[in-house]
């Protein structure tokens, strides 16, 4: 396997053709929009240099990796001799729907087609297939050509082979694959951030503390564990004698707390709005194109930073 396809050319197709073209392979990239490829090949040339300041380029120079890069105009010219296509089109069953109709009679049938949504099951827009046995969701974290972690999650008759093949192809180009048993609302990682985006607006919405004091109890408090170890390895060393001390010291307050927290609410529109001015006081809107070019910055450096930290003690 050497020539793989990215289909759909938004920010996680543009990051994902990146991983890819990093990683060796021949990559297909393909958008209904020409503009959005271009885009693409723009964000993968300028990714590259961001990269190489924290060493996570690789050996190899812009100009080799942007060569793997090959626009294609039609879908057809992008599904020609891949064996793994990586689908990022929008988020809309209806969309997905109609491209999957395509990609099933133009790609042969032992391709692997994959897609990046982040909240829709495949079996939402791959029962109509023929070959649907070869279709799953493999989602990343925005940006997989920063954060590693994806998530493959099965439709209720996709070939245990075939997770098996994207697993292989994941961890090949450097990612992090988890396997889910089967599908589940939002998967993995999505309900594990609803739960604590949940809390997160409970908190404002109470008056208990700001916006930015939510965000400091993350970055400067959990998150500073949470970005090496989870959250069961976490709570195992805060006890003496590990997990099973810490759950029967706390797991009633844990329990109570679920209990208040049994009762969702929703993100009122006076809520959000209010949150939506928190955060402008403290980065304007027209400057979030630069935040974000600093967040991907500073994920560079921590995850080159990780890599070396974790080298050092894979021992322990």
């Amino acid at each position: 396997m050497s020539r793989i396809a990215v289909v759909g050319c938004g920010v996680v197709g543009s990051s994902w053709a990146l991983v890819f073209a990093r990683a060796g392979f021949d990559v297909a990239v393909h958008d209904a929009s020409p503009a959005a490829v271009e885009q693409t090949l723009a964000f993968v040339r300028s990714s590259i240099a961001v990269l190489a300041e924290q060493g996570l380029a690789g050996d190899e120079s812009a100009d080799v990796i942007c060569a793997r890069l090959h626009a294609c105009a039609t879908l057809e010219d992008a599904l020609n001799g891949v064996a793994y296509v990586q689908e990022s089109a929008p988020e809309r069953v209806e969309i997905k729907r109609e491209l999957y109709k395509r990609l099933d009679v133009l790609a042969g049938p032992d391709v692997v087609l994959a897609s990046s949504t982040s909240g829709l099951p495949a079996s939402s827009f791959t029962d109509h297939l023929t070959n649907r046995s070869r279709c799953l969701v493999v989602h990343p974290i925005n940006p997989p050509h920063l954060i590693p972690l994806v998530e493959l999650v099965p439709a209720p008759w996709t070939d245990a082979a075939v997770v098996e093949r994207a697993a292989q192809i994941m961890a090949r180009i450097g990612q992090a694959p988890i396997r889910l048993s089967r599908e589940i609302n939002g998967f993995v990682v999505n309900r594990l951030q609803s739960a604590l985006l949940g809390e997160a607006f409970r908190l404002v919405e109470d008056g208990l503390c700001s916006a930015a004091d939510v965000d400091k109890a993350v970055s400067d408090g959990l998150g500073l564990r949470w970005f090496f170890m989870g959250p069961f390895e976490t709570i195992d060393l805060n006890a003496q004698h590990g997990v099973a001390e810490y759950c029967r010291n706390l797991g009633p307050m844990y329990y109570g707390l679920a209990q208040e927290q049994a009762d969702p609410r929703d993100w009122t529109p006076q809520l959000v709005k209010e949150i939506e001015q928190q955060r402008r006081t403290v980065t304007a809107a027209d400057a979030l194109p630069a935040r974000r070019s600093w967040r991907d910055r500073c994920l560079a450096a921590f995850v080159a930073a990780k890599r070396r930290v974790l080298v050092e003690q894979e021992t322990v």
